[in-house]
């Protein structure tokens, strides 16, 4: 299979399935000398496990890490860095009965058609178990970017039609409600709204947003490799991203150039800056120094247990009930694996940015 690698420098390589023996990542390009350990990396992977809410699958998976390379003494070593996460509580039994049948909104279908085989248990490759692998390479890039001062935070800005108040914004908030929602206010009506869907057997989307801060002026390329299209092509790598945007993203294409322009201004020192931050921090694809703002939109979760249409290998209409553990929205679990998308991206285009002078 191609397409399981990602960077260019600071290289990243996923590998295993759902169901499978276990979930992994290869690290390639990490500089020697810097100190890690497997508590590191679990920080990060607790926040994306599955069973911490009655909103996220109640497969029982403790996500515990191990690092097989790449470390001597605590440290890194500058040679690839293994990392695995072992499957324990995979119950394949649940997927027997769709083995023959494409669920709405899967790749059950594409992948047959593409490979002419697929792992039905849980989706195999294309499961969200697989974010696993980003998540811990994530890790470890937002360690090495915090050496140089740079932090990447995202949180849910909205699921279904309830969106934070920026009024009520709190991030410490963010990390006290189970939904990852920056605005106790709004987390406790997308409760109530979630607990209706599930009731009716039924599941709801949403948007998250992340903010990068410290990131200087000039990363990125000025035309493939646009910091924005490199974004915008880790980020809808993840499963279930429908949509992309930086800064005032469409609200843009409604703008005025007069208002939609970000005016630059000189204070006392002499450092540049701007007055409004409309481009979300990046200009002719590459770093204004200002803080970068994107959010990214997910779908609804497609395996839900209302009775759906569909067709099964042989042509055939037919209806399934999808039976098993899903969640009933995906943003609050995605957040940290944006966080982990967003921190490759800027890491590997930051090294990049080295051969730019003399």
């Amino acid at each position: 299979m191609a397409g399981s690698t990602f960077g260019n420098i600071f290289r990243v390589t996923t590998w295993g399935e759902s169901h499978g023996k276990g979930v992994g990542v290869t690290v390639d390009g990490c500089p020697a000398g810097l100190p890690l350990c497997e508590a590191d990396i679990q920080e990060y992977l607790d926040r994306r496990k599955p069973g911490q809410s009655k909103f996220t699958t109640a497969r029982k998976e403790g996500d515990e890490v191990e690092i097989l390379s790449g470390v001597f003494e605590g440290q890194t070593t500058g040679t690839p860095i293994s990392m695995i996460v072992w499957n324990k509580d995979q119950r394949s039994k649940d997927y027997s009965t769709i083995m023959n049948v494409y669920r709405p909104g899967h790749a059950d279908y594409t992948f047959d058609q593409k490979y002419g085989i697929r792992d039905y248990r849980g989706g195999g490759r294309s499961s969200a178990r697989e974010t696993i692998a980003r998540v811990a390479a994530g890790a470890l890039a937002c360690k090495i970017l915090k050496q140089y001062g740079i932090t990447v935070t995202a949180y849910v800005k909205s699921i279904g039609a309830i969106e934070i108040d920026p009024d009520r914004f709190d991030l410490a908030e963010r990390d006290r409600n189970k939904l990852n929602m920056p605005d106790a206010e709004a987390a406790e009506h997308a409760s109530a709204f979630l607990e209706e869907m599930m009731t009716q057997l039924d599941s709801a989307g949403g948007v998250v947003e992340c903010v990068i801060n410290g990131v200087p002026a000039g990363v990125g390329e000025p035309v493939f490799d646009k910091l924005d299209a490199r974004l915008a092509g880790a980020v809808m790598s993840i499963g279930a991203v429908k949509g992309f945007e930086v800064g005032d993203g469409f609200a843009a294409a409604r703008a005025l150039g007069s208002s939609n322009n970000d005016a630059f201004r000189a204070d006392e020192t002499g450092r540049i800056y701007k007055e409004t931050n409309h481009s979300g921090g990046i200009l002719g694809g590459m770093s204004d120094g200002s803080e970068i703002v994107f959010r990214a939109a997910f779908k609804p979760t497609p395996s839900i247990a209302k009775e759906q249409r569909t067709v099964n290998k042989a042509g055939e209409n037919v209806d399934i009930v999808i039976k098993g553990r899903h969640d009933p929205v995906v943003v609050p679990r995605a957040v940290v694996v944006v966080e982990s998308m967003a921190a490759l991206t800027v890491l590997d285009l930051l090294l990049m940015n080295r051969c730019a002078r003399v």
